[in-house]
């Protein structure tokens, strides 16, 4: 009985994924959906593994999109951390309508592929009369999302907003508002921002929010003293930040506009068709004279001052630094006449050079050097060579 029940169990677990996953949806109202990778996990494992026990936590990559379009629908989002994470759909759908969704599972270490079909279907609802946006600091949208954190955020508002009729309207990450990305460090957190909304008027801890003494302090940047009767954090990382709240009175707003009501695009008999009037006619001229004419009078202008300062500013030209200019001349030029001066007398000097520049014979006619006793013997011969002792011997 107990084998029949453990096969029950995983062929239930193994069609889960195949299945199509329907949802109703109220508008107004905040989904999530949780991608389990264990759900999708048995479509990769065998029955007989599945049977032995023999399973993998295998790291895999969640692909959403609209079915026949490659992104999703404009209110729906999807977030996935780590390959080793599981994914989450989320999002407040404001229209009815049905969305088809393709959810595709990549494995990481074989490379298979599993799909699953979720079909959402929204349904008109009405949205709730006062409406509160509160910021929580320490949390990230992956950590909000799971119900059992969303129960607890909800019950300290709850306690907050002295009601329990309250839903949960919009969860949205502080990045997709313009926050700046966290150092990753111990301790930084991107922010999630939760709106939640009753029929119930907002209580006196809420409307402490609006009061002057409380806008001053948040203006000069003063951390703000909540008083004790409205702190009901009860886990420190679901705390909210009082100066980030916002309340929304929707009774007081005026109404939308209805939507345009779309005829069946055929003339009634007897009327004309009027086409849309063409639009007046534009002088390009203007244009053509900023974008070409002055760029090109500015290009001129530089090229000549670039040309006189090149040509007609020379060095030496100058009259301040003619006299300068005409002093280094002249010490140039009584350098060039020293150099050829001693250069002459050092042609006409009448004493042979040195026979170490000459040498050891004569390539042309063959003459062999002067004899090693000759007191002009090169110098090169006689150098001493270390491999013979020249020392007199006692």
């Amino acid at each position: 009985m107990a084998v029949c029940r453990s096969w029950f169990l995983l062929l239930t677990v193994v069609s889960a994924a195949h299945a199509e996953i329907k949802f109703n949806l109220p508008a107004g109202k905040f989904f999530s959906y949780e991608l389990m990778r264990e759900t999708f996990q048995s479509d990769f494992e065998s029955l007989s593994q599945l049977y032995l026990g023999r399973l993998y936590d295998d790291p895999m990559v969640f692909k959403c999109n609209l079915q026949y379009f490659p992104d999703l629908p404009e209110w729906l989002r999807f977030t996935q951390r780590h390959p080793f994470d599981n994914g989450f759909l989320y999002g407040t759908p404001m229209s009815t309508g049905k969305s088809v969704i393709e959810i595709y599972a990549v494995n990481k270490r074989s490379y298979e592929t599993t799909r699953q079909i979720l079909v959402l279907n929204v349904i008109a609802a009405k949205s709730p009369s006062y409406q509160a946006e509160f910021f929580i600091k320490l949390r990230e949208i992956e950590k909000v999302l799971p119900p059992a954190v969303q129960d607890e955020i909800k019950q300290d508002l709850q306690k907050l907003w002295d009601t329990e009729a309250l839903d949960i309207v919009n969860i949205s990450n502080a990045l997709d508002r313009g926050g700046r990305v966290p150092l990753p460090l111990a301790g930084h957190f991107e922010g999630v921002y939760v709106k939640v909304g009753s029929e119930q008027k907002f209580s006196g801890c809420l409307l402490q929010v609006q009061a002057p003494e409380y806008q001053r302090q948040c203006a000069t940047g003063a951390k703000v003293k909540v008083p004790g009767e409205c702190n009901f954090c009860s886990i420190p990382s679901n705390c909210i930040s009082w100066c980030s709240t916002e309340l929304f009175d929707l009774t007081q707003m005026a109404p939308s506009p209805p939507a345009p009501t779309l005829g069946s695009g055929v003339l009634e008999a007897g009327e004309d068709f009027e086409p849309p009037k063409s639009p007046e006619d534009r002088d390009f001229l203007p244009d053509y004279l900023v974008t070409i004419i002055v760029p090109l009078v500015v290009a001129l202008v530089l090229c000549l001052l670039l040309t006189y300062i090149m040509c007609g500013r020379r060095e030496g030209v100058d009259k301040r630094n003619e006299k300068t200019n005409q002093i280094q001349l002249y010490h140039h030029h009584t350098i060039l006449d020293n150099t050829d001066e001693l250069r002459s007398m050092a042609d006409h000097r009448g004493v042979p050079p040195p026979l170490s520049t000459l040498p050891m014979f004569d390539s042309r006619t063959g003459a062999q050097a002067t004899p090693s006793d000759s007191p002009r013997m090169p110098l090169i011969m006689a150098q001493h060579d270390p491999n013979v002792d020249t020392m007199p011997r006692k």
